[in-house]
């Protein structure tokens, strides 16, 4: 499909920096969050926490509790056991998939620290929370499966009744499935005559840490029982909600007020939102539960965590020949709703923008006594991007040749799109040589490299160090059949609805439901430039199931290209509806009129009707063509036929201290091609934010577990989030190669940065000390971790972060190192396995 941009219309709305229409509401505070809601008669929940990993439940004991002042009462798994249902895995990446049950209250076990046990009931939140702690719990401890590798080994079982922690395997071998060849045998002339790479990373497990914490208001004293929650998907917690519950969905009603930040973490049907669902109907009154911020970092969803084994082999020129995965991820306890299958949306990217000849993805998905992990910004593409961004470096530094060379030798050509991939996916269009070129040029490339030797030469303690990451995407999720032939449990269509007003003003209804990114802003605007109207005469409604009927949410960077289009193509069946009746009050044939900035004219002539007079004529009825409903509204679906695929040119410089490890970022420079972009100020905003999240596991983020499973970072104090003072100014600069699967020309933007400023961080700071030795520092890259990876590799004492032995450890041909998570409550100075197996 050819998209063509009118200039006219980019002149309009379509590429114009508006402030967001959201911002005056939210920044002055005069927006209602689910915590600020209060219904008549509402009573308040507290949650009891499991302390322990693993653990039998021998006894609770209630008795104070409930006899504390106002508490209503407090209930046990044992008590809703009958009707609480399970949390649903809409994901199952293969046929035998192991998936635990998980009630959303325990009921005679605990399988991580920070499950709920019991949950009170009070008439304030401040009284619910002070009787939860006099709820007695008996425990009897059992072992718990903290460490991945051993887990994956079945040391300890996190859930004994099933017999193994191995949750689902699954392959793609590009041999097998006809888009490549053998990588195998690729590897093996490699090994004869050519290069073979062979490295383990780490994911670190990481925590969404979003803005406002997680809340649930049900009020079940209307005709319909009605949820508010601080969620990413209204409509698919609507659905769940009824389906495991067994509530008639049409009694249902899920709206998400203002959400304050996601990434990922409300893409989720939590235990809360079910409990409070039962509870609600159990006392026919009013409940709500708002976690707390600790709550909120040990028991919401965590992301990442994943050991990668790569192995690539190449000519001696440095041709990329084949790629190999082998990829262990922990789900935690718990398959959640769709954690089983982020792994799986890694599996298409690892090949990134290069000409593979031949890959390889093998995932095993590993159940731990840990919190539940799932979608985090990016889910499974940043894993990837980081995997290959990494190694592209390494085949650089084995042939002694510049990072961005090397990638110029083996990425796709602007002249071969469109391209399919050797793991079997199309890349519609981009032009990876622009993006690079604009790149460098900002960056200041080729002096910063001579900044560089010159600091080598002089054995300066500050060393420089480039980070290069070219990166794709695979977003917009997604295309409906290639979901359902990974055997996802939804679709990936979007809905749309607009309402032409008798007074010329606009309401479009959207399925796609905001958490912070500019819908109402961005959808006016393509809707002002494609009906005419003025931009301040368009109101964007979402997030209310019984205001928009029907919809997917929000996640996956598929708002616009998927959200939007559907947005596009409502108005064009206004357009369409609004023809004959132009027609008919121009007394003109309707082949004869043109349609142009709002107004139909007879062509060739000045008479013409605008969208507002035919509004008005519409409503009033009196002068209607026969045969033709007096209504202007109109509703569409759009299912994309393929993913989009953004990419970009990031580069980052860094200075290390060797003598304190110490990093501090000098600059960063971006280049994305995102297609046709409908708002500069927004897309911008978009790639900040996801820069930051990126660079922070590079740095700074890591939820770290002790040797008991309790999770040791469960505050800011020890969980550290970047502040402003942090970061530094990013440039961020575009290419434009308009997406051809959509008529917007668009491609996601919201998981861009994220993906690709990890590894271009942690590139820049091996980079500044590779030539003393390091090859690999273990994510985040603190003041510790890089100090010991110069001491080891220069040979002055000291392990665990680079150098000789740790690339003997990472090129170990089976997960099978005792190197278990950091167990300390120091997050920097208690990493001790930073080497895959390497002790300090």
């Amino acid at each position: 499909m050819q998209v063509s941009v009118d200039t006219d219309q980019q002149s309009k709305e379509i590429g114009r920096e508006r402030r967001r229409k959201e911002d005056e509401r939210l920044i002055t505070g005069r927006t209602k969050w689910t915590d600020n809601l209060t219904v008549r008669g509402m009573l308040h929940l507290a949650m009891v926490r499991s302390p322990f990993a693993h653990a039998k439940i021998t006894n609770i004991n209630t008795e104070d509790a409930k006899a504390a002042p106002n508490v209503i009462g407090v209930i046990t798994g044992a008590d809703i056991a009958d009707e609480q249902g399970a949390l649903p895995n809409a994901w199952p990446i293969a046929p035998d998939q192991k998936t635990p049950a998980h009630p959303p209250v325990a009921v005679d076990r605990v399988t991580f620290a920070g499950e709920i046990v019991a949950v009170v009931i009070a008439r304030s939140a401040a009284e619910a929370r002070d009787a939860a702690e006099l709820v007695d719990v008996d425990y009897e401890e059992l072992p718990a499966a903290l460490d991945l590798k051993e887990a994956a080994a079945d040391k300890v079982l996190a859930h004994p009744d099933l017999g193994t922690n191995k949750s689902a395997f699954w392959k793609f071998d590009s041999a097998e499935a006809g888009t490549g060849g053998d990588v195998e045998r690729a590897i093996a002339e490699a090994r004869d005559g050519g290069i073979v790479i062979e490295r383990e990373y780490r994911q670190q497990r990481l925590i969404p840490a979003f803005m406002e914490p997680r809340s649930v208001l049900v009020d079940p004293t209307g005709e319909q029982i009605t949820m508010w929650s601080a969620t990413q998907i209204p409509h698919i917690l609507r659905f769940l909600l009824a389906a495991v519950l067994g509530v008639p969905e049409s009694k249902v009603r899920v709206i998400a007020p203002d959400v304050g930040g996601g990434f990922g973490g409300k893409l989720q049907t939590t235990p809360e939102e079910f409990i409070a669902m039962v509870l609600a109907r159990r006392l026919a009154k009013p409940v709500k539960y708002t976690e707390t911020r600790s709550e909120s970092l040990m028991a919401a969803h965590h992301g990442r965590d994943q050991w990668q084994k790569l192995t690539l082999s190449a000519t001696k020129e440095g041709r990329v020949t084949g790629m190999k995965v082998e990829l262990l991820a922990d789900l935690g306890s718990y398959v959640s709703l769709v954690g089983g299958g982020v792994p799986v949306l890694g599996a298409f990217m690892f090949n990134a923008i290069y000409k593979f000849p031949a890959y390889q993805f093998n995932c095993q998905t590993v159940l731990t006594n840990k919190t539940w992990t799932d979608a985090y910004r990016g889910a499974g593409r940043p894993e990837a991007t980081f995997g290959i961004e990494r190694m592209m470096d390494e085949l650089a530094a084995e042939l002694g040749e510049d990072p961005l060379v090397v990638r110029e030798r083996n990425w796709i050509t602007h002249e071969e799109f469109p391209f399919t991939t050797v793991a079997g996916l199309e890349y519609d269009s981009g032009n990876y040589e622009a993006a690079t070129a604009k790149a460098k040029e900002s960056f200041g490339y080729d002096e910063l490299r001579a900044e560089q030797q010159r600091r080598r030469e002089s054995n300066d303690p500050v060393q420089l160090g480039i980070g290069v990451s070219t990166f794709t995407e695979m977003c917009g999720l997604a295309p409906s059949r290639v979901l359902g032939s990974l055997s996802y449990g939804a679709g990936g269509w979007e809905h749309a609805s607009i309402r032409m007003l008798p007074t010329g003003k606009v309401e479009v209804v959207t399925g796609a439901s905001a958490h912070g990114q500019g819908h109402e802003t961005a959808f006016s605007q393509i809707v002002a430039d494609r009906l005419g109207v003025p931009f301040e005469d368009i109101e964007i409604l979402h997030g209310d199931t019984q205001i928009a009927h029907k919809g997917l949410d929000t996640y996956g960077s598929r708002s616009l290209v998927v959200g939007g289009e559907a947005v596009v193509k409502a108005a064009d069946k206004v357009i369409g509806k609004a023809r004959p009746i132009a027609a008919h009050l121009l007394e003109a044939n309707a082949e004869d009129l043109e349609f142009a900035a709002g107004k139909f004219s007879v062509k060739g002539t000045d008479k013409g009707v605008s969208m507002p007079e035919i509004a008005l004529a519409t409503f009033a009825a009196h002068n209607l063509p026969d045969g033709v409903e007096a209504s202007l509204d109109s509703d569409a679906t759009f299912d994309p036929v393929n993913f989009n695929f953004p990419h970009g040119t990031h580069l980052c410089a860094v200075e290390v201290d060797t003598e304190t490890g110490q990093v501090r970022m000098r600059k960063y420079v971006c280049c994305d091609d995102i297609g046709i972009i409908i708002n500069p100020l927004i897309a911008e905003g978009q790639v900040h934010g996801g820069l930051v999240q990126g660079i922070a596991q590079a740095l700074w983020e890591e939820a770290v577990h002790d040797e008991s499973g309790t999770l040791v970072s469960a505050s800011f104090v020890d969980y550290l989030l970047p502040t402003s003072a942090d970061t530094i100014s990013f440039t961020v600069e575009h290419t434009t190669s308009p997406c051809t699967t959509n008529s917007l020309g668009a491609k996601g933007v919201g998981e861009a940065g994220t993906i690709a400023s990890t590894p271009a961080v942690v590139n820049a700071v091996v980079d500044a000390v590779r030539h003393l030795g390091v090859d690999d520092i273990q994510m985040p890259c603190t003041p510790e971790r890089v100090w010991k990876a110069v001491r080891a590799a220069t040979g002055q004492g000291g392990a665990g972060g680079g150098g000789k032995d740790q690339t003997e450890a990472a090129a170990a041909p089976h997960f099978d190192q005792a190197t278990g998570d950091q167990g300390t409550a120091d997050r920097t100075a208690g990493a001790d396995d930073q080497g895959e197996g390497v002790q300090a």
